[in-house]
């Protein structure tokens, strides 16, 4: 509406301008005079019309703006929904830097052509209107106008031919430093430790080297054709006023008409250089939302839902609450790292996940959680399979605390809690289970300290304690554990997973029943504490039992003597 508006007010103020020159300013110039009455109504008009103007832009902006701070904005709900809703192989196949490049550079380049394009709307209005008014002033004023949008429409096609390339590898080349630069920050101890400060600086600077090409190029294609888009409003003027002088020396238009034509050029000359900027952006924008759609094209997961907790607090022990059923898993292109993997997990039994490096526990412990999906076979939690709950179906009745902790920036309760109703009781009694309550009581502020990213202001162990304490509050049936004790000290250790295997033996008010352990473990005190060790041997079930039954396989004898020996030296 406010174009609409703006047109009507720029082809108006055309045709005032026009009628004051013939009406007001040349009989002023020859002698004539003019009426004080003719004087108050052509400023009269003037205003008003300027008021019009006035309040048009205003409107077309602010719609304007508002239309592309909302586009964004759904654009990034968009991206960021799609990021949670891809399987975990999307993002272990994406750099960080590149999913941060989607959701903000992105989507900004993306909405860069809509800056302009209330306005451009209007210019193609505009263009329409002013012909209409040339036609009515004189056929040859037309014809200019006529002969310069065609050119304008032809240097489009060839600027964005040009500069469709450059634009697609300079945005992914964004990717690729935000990527760099994510991983520098977020690998700094690494960075610092192994003295690679300037090595980090000159992967960096080479990436920003290619971005800084890309966008030269891209640039300098801008400077080739920019000038020729600013630059034919003003061609047109000096057009106009040779073709009006000759008009007006023939008798065929007055002053006033040469003059509205100059006038309707002269503001035709902003809209103009509007459209040249959303015709140099078009490319870039296209480039950006053609990466945007590539992200939203990813098949995401879905999944039937929550199992019902009612249902699953009336397991006793003994039941079956996990069971691995013939289970293969291989990355896409790569060997089995599962191979007909097999596991029943009943309530209230505590076992041990053991077997070399590369044997596939963590692998087992990842599709447990839901978060991929295995090859073939099927994972049941509760009766149910994975693929039919999801991980946050499964994350009803399986906590799974792994060795990598990560903490947010923020307080300590906020970790534990994660915004889960929890009562004070209930996090000090977690505390307790998982033998953080002394170190965090010993904190300036307590639950309420503020820890840093990724919890960088703790120890290893400390954040692994808080991380067995958060997955205790969610009152899992399936407690799991992979490595997630291995930064605490072996006798803290065994009070941890002493409490944890038998739920008793520290009263808590969130505990619903007898609990299963499955603990990936690489220490003899861990395996020895377990009912039932299972022994992985290329990716499938080699052996089950004790710890002492066990031995008697000499592929497990062996294993068992080298944590002996990782135990003492420890």
């Amino acid at each position: 509406m406010g174009a609409n508006v703006f047109v009507l007010a720029i082809v108006g103020f055309t045709v005032v301008v026009g009628r004051v020159t013939d009406e007001v300013i040349v009989p002023g110039l020859d002698g004539g005079g003019v009426s004080r009455r003719s004087v108050l109504i052509t400023v009269v008009v003037l205003a008003a019309v300027g008021f019009i103007r006035a309040v048009s832009v205003m409107a077309r902006r602010w719609f304007n703006m508002l239309a592309l701070v909302r586009t964004q904005r759904t654009w990034r709900q968009a991206v960021i929904d799609q990021f949670l809703d891809v399987p975990l192989a999307f993002h272990q196949a994406t750099p960080a830097g590149q999913l941060l490049a989607h959701a903000d550079a992105d989507v900004e380049v993306a909405t860069s052509m809509l800056k302009p394009l209330a306005f451009v709307v209007s210019v193609f209005m505009l263009a329409g209107a002013s012909l209409v008014s040339l036609l009515l002033v004189h056929p040859l004023f037309a014809l200019v106008a006529v002969v310069m949008f065609p050119i304008l429409i032809w240097l489009n096609r060839r600027f964005t031919r040009a500069v469709e390339g450059p634009a697609a590898a300079g945005q992914a080349a964004v990717g690729v430093l935000s990527g760099i630069a994510h991983e520098s920050l977020d690998g700094a101890v690494v960075v610092k430790t192994l003295g690679r400060e300037r090595d980090e600086v000159e992967r960096f600077k080479n990436a920003a080297e290619q971005l800084r090409s890309r966008r030269l190029e891209v640039g300098r294609l801008r400077a080739k054709y920019g000038p020729l888009y600013y630059s034919l409003p003003q061609m047109g003027i000096v057009v106009l006023l040779l073709v009006g002088a000759w008009l007006v020396d023939r008798n065929a238009a007055t002053i006033g008409d040469v003059v509205r034509a100059m006038s309707l050029f002269t503001i035709l000359t902003l809209p103009m250089e509007m459209l040249g900027y959303l015709f140099q952006e078009m490319p870039r924008s296209v480039v950006a939302l053609d990466r945007i759609d590539r992200v939203l094209a990813e098949p995401v997961e879905v999944f039937a839902g929550s199992p019902d907790r009612n249902t699953r607090l009336r397991g006793q022990r003994g039941s079956k609450v996990v069971e691995f059923d013939g289970i293969v898993f291989a990355h896409a292109g790569g060997p089995s790292i599962l191979n007909g993997f097999d596991l029943r997990l009943e309530q209230g039994e505590s076992v041990a996940l053991v077997g070399a490096t590369g044997s596939g526990k963590s692998t087992a412990v990842t599709l447990l959680a839901g978060l991929i999906q295995p090859t073939s076979g099927e994972i049941l939690v509760g009766g149910r399979t994975t693929a039919e709950l999801g991980p946050e179906g499964v994350s009803e009745t399986v906590a799974t605390v792994l060795q990598e902790t990560f903490l947010f920036a923020d307080t300590i309760r906020s970790n534990l809690t994660l915004g889960r109703e929890v009562t004070e009781d209930e996090i000090e009694q977690a505390l307790v289970v998982a033998a953080a309550a002394g170190f965090v009581a010993d904190l300036n502020d307590g639950l309420e300290t503020e820890i840093g990213e990724r919890g960088v202001t703790l120890s290893g162990g400390q954040r692994q304690r808080l991380a067995i304490a958060r997955a205790l509050l969610r009152c899992p049936k399936v407690l799991v554990l992979d490595d997630a004790t291995s930064a605490v000290d072996p006798v803290v250790e065994a009070d941890i997973l002493g409490s944890l295997r038998d739920p008793l033996a520290v009263e808590t008010s969130f505990n619903e029943g007898p609990r299963t352990l499955l603990v990936v473990a690489h220490r003899l005190a861990t395996i020895r504490l377990a009912d039932r060790v299972v022994f992985l041997d290329d990716g499938r079930v080699a052996a089950t039992g004790t710890h002492d039954e066990l031995l008697k396989v000499d592929a497990y004898a062996s294993l068992a003597r080298a944590y002996e020996m990782a135990s003492r030296h420890w």
